[in-house]
Parts: structure tokens; sequence; C-alpha cells
């Protein structure tokens, strides 16, 4: 086997041959395969002009082998006989020189998955289908007197695992992804759309969102740092929980001590209602994990309390439970992976709703340059950017200038006190293991601003 078809239907099968062949010349009795297969493409624009196409298409076998309570990785970018005999030569070679772990993770057990829905659209969009949508912003952009920059990417991702025991299991991931940065004199805007439906990328919409933005915040001025009620628009609220993700809801991090995941205590506001489900089509599926295992909906924060948490293979061996299907390739040093995360609306019907009855406050487009301060808790720092302002007897008076924050999340969720109903979905900013956040805008009562930017 030397070639992976690019049509979706045998592409399954092609994979199945490689890693069949793969465990039949692993060189020990317990191996794990798994395939990154990605076909994807993206079109760049800059000055409101479309100045890049760029299509790759890369596949990576990951072999790895367990001896005597042992593990080695090692990977190839070939398929042939050759180079996945030796792969696995170069992953049980690893793993002899690593010491004897203790409460060695199994292998999955073989497994059932449904395959997530795919769109045929978003993996055979060309570059003249992408460039229609970005001819929409850039025109909007001109002729505005602002200038446009960003990205449309589309194209299909496939994952297979493979183990010894008898496991196979393997799936596509479409994704469609658009980012548009705007900037006109010293104003700056941004606006994004996600799905895995190519036609539900809308870029004029998103296009004039952005170009509003920037038109709207030229001439910032500063305002004194201190505490303030702060309206966060989704991208601003998808950001937060990133950072929740990585930092706490793992069982490594739980075992790790170093999680503001307190199970069964109140830790935040009882209008927050997170939880993952690789399952729900509305995010972005993906039906199993890295090492074979059927993802799991789990309750992590219900009516803000601390519900439950993602466990791989290792870390559910040694809690005593099933792993939830939230494994990143093993071993690794994050633990479990939450990729499908929801944060539950509220009553509020649109993102104006949430200014009423805030007398003095900041209104959030989205954050950058956060920072980990303090995993337990939950402290993080960071910046707004592209489109911060005051808010002032329930309306937006002017822009500001942008400002850092050093904040407590689960403080800060403590007091949602508006919620919008509906919700976006934001993909989240890892490449290779891209995660979905499908999340309302809020409003919160207290947040901290440290500093203003010059």
């Amino acid at each position: 086997m030397s070639v992976i078809s690019g049509n979706i239907d045998t592409r399954v099968a092609d994979l199945r041959s490689v890693t069949d062949e793969a465990l039949r010349l692993a060189p020990a009795k317990e191996a794990e395969v798994i395939i990154f297969h990605r076909d994807t493409a993206l079109t760049r624009f800059a000055n409101s002009e479309i100045h890049q196409n760029v299509a790759e298409r890369d596949l990576t076998v990951r072999i790895r082998v367990v001896d005597a309570g042992r593990f080695g990785v090692a990977s190839t970018n070939s398929v042939d006989a050759d180079s996945l005999r030796r792969a696995g030569e170069l992953a049980l070679e690893a793993a002899r020189r690593q010491p004897v772990r203790e409460m060695t993770p199994p292998l999955a057990p073989p497994a059932e998955a449904d395959p997530p829905p795919i769109d045929p659209a978003t993996a055979a969009a060309t570059p003249e289908d992408r460039a229609s949508l970005v001819a929409i912003i850039c025109a909007d952009a001109e002729a505005r007197g602002v200038s446009a920059f960003g990205a449309l990417s589309t194209g299909i991702n496939t994952y297979a695992v493979a183990n010894s025991g008898g496991l196979f299991l393997a799936g596509p991931r479409t994704i469609a992804n658009l980012q548009v940065a705007t900037i006109a004199g010293d104003g700056h805007g941004y606006a994004d759309r996600a799905s895995i439906h190519f036609a539900d990328i809308d870029a004029a919409a998103a296009g004039e969102e952005a170009i509003d933005k920037a038109l709207n915040t030229r001439d910032a001025g500063a305002i004194e740092p201190g505490v303030y009620p702060v309206v966060l628009e989704e991208a601003a609220v998808a950001e937060l929980l990133e950072y929740l993700s990585y930092i706490g809801f793992s069982g490594l991090a739980a075992e790790e001590g170093r999680t503001f995941m307190r199970l069964g205590e109140k830790i935040t506001g009882a209008s927050i209602h997170v939880w993952d489900d690789g399952n729900d089509p509305s995010g972005l599926p993906m039906t199993f994990d890295f090492e074979g295992v059927p993802k799991r909906r789990v309750e992590l924060i219900t009516d803000g309390v601390a519900t439950g948490l993602v466990h791989d293979m290792a870390s559910a061996v040694r809690f005593g439970v099933e792993s939830t299907g939230h494994g990143l390739p093993a071993p690794n040093p994050i633990g479990a992976w939450a990729s499908n995360l929801f944060i539950g609306g509220g009553n509020a019907g649109s993102k104006a709703d949430l200014l009423k009855g805030i007398e003095r406050g900041v209104w959030v487009t989205r954050f950058w340059y956060v920072n980990v301060l303090h995993p337990r808790q939950s402290l993080l720092t960071g910046m707004t950017r592209d489109g911060t302002f005051l808010i002032e007897k329930g309306e937006i008076t002017r822009p500001i200038k942008n400002m850092r924050f050093t904040q407590s999340v689960m403080e800060a969720l403590a007091g949602a006190s508006a919620i919008t109903r509906k919700q976006k979905l934001v993909a989240g900013s890892d490449y290779e293991f891209t995660q979905a956040l499908m999340v309302p805008a809020m409003r919160l009562d207290a947040f901290n601003f440290t500093s203003v930017t010059r």
C-alpha cells in the first residue's frame, strides 16, 4: 500500500490496509497505530486582496508499542512495508530505554462508533469557492476604506486508530473556518465563523462585523484600570473556556492537584453549565478519541457545581473508572482533552440585551496573549483586542484602548448575570486537534483590568 485515496468513500478502507500492515510488522505483541490524514486548503488575503492559496495533503502513521510495562513511540510519513517496519523497530527501541511504569494502562478494547456527520462540499471546496466568499469581504472593506486581512480554510481530516487487540476505528472530520481582521487607521476589528458545512460560512456578515468594529474603534481613549462589569462576546468567552479545558477539565489535572475542579462542590455561579459532547453535530464532532475509545457526553459543571472530568485510558486506570473517550495520542503530558465543548445559553435574546443595567462597564470583542498564572485558582492574564468599548447607562458610548486583565475565571463566571440564548461555534487555536467551543455571549458583573495599553 503506497497511496491513500483522496476519495472519501475509499479512504477508510485504504487506512485499514495501512493499520493492518503496520500491526502485522510490529515487533511487539501489544501495539497501537494511529493515522492522521490531512487534506486541507486555505485562501489568505491581506490589504483587501487575495495573495495566497495553499493546499496540503499529508499523512502520518504513529506506532506505539508496549514492552513489559514500557511504552515507545515512532512515526513515519511513508506507508510502504520497510518504513512501517522501521518505525515499529524504533518504537520498540525507545520503549526499552524507558523505566517500567506502574499501573500501565491497557490498550483500548474493540469498539464501535458512528462516523461523525461530514460535508462533501467542505472537503471538495476549490480555490474559486473560497475566493468567492473572500471577494465579498474584500469588496465591502475597500468600498468603506478599510483594509481586510485573514484566511478561509476548508478541508477534511481523517483519523484511524487500530491496535493488536482487534480495535479499528476510522472517521473523517470536515471543517470550514473563516477569520477576518480589519484595520481602519488606528481602529481594529475582528470576526470569525466555523462549521462542518462550507455553506454555513456567512462571509458577508463576518466581513460587515469586522469592518464595523474597525471603523468604530478609531480614536480610542483610555479609561482607568479597575474592576468593571463586562459584556464578553463569544470569541472572548471561547478563549476563556479553551484555557479552562487546558488547565482543569482532565483527570490528570485533578490527580496532579493543579485544577480548579473540586468535584461535588460549587465552584462558580448557578447559571453556568459546561459539558463536552463529541457526538453533537452542532460543534465539530469526532466520535472517538486517539486511543480508539468512543466519546461520551461528560457534564463538567452543572448549575455551578463541578460534576465531572474527562478521562483517557491512563487516568481512568488510576481513578478506577472507564475512559470517557477523551484521550490524545498516548503517552502525553496533557492528559485527556475535552474537544467539543459547550456552555449552555441563558435568557437574553441578543447581545444588546446584555447591556441593560450596566452603569459603567466594558464591552470586549476578544482576548489575546492569554497566559495561565495559577491553574488551581483559574487565574489568567491577557489583553483585550479588536473592539473594546465603554458602556455607560446601558449603551456603548465610545471606543477605549485595550487593557490587560488578571482574573480568576471561576470568580468572574460566578457573576454571570445575563447570558444569551443563542450560542456560536468558535474553532480553537490548535491546528492538529481543532477544538470546538459552542458558547454564548455573557455579562459578568466584575472583571479585573490591571493596566491600559499605550
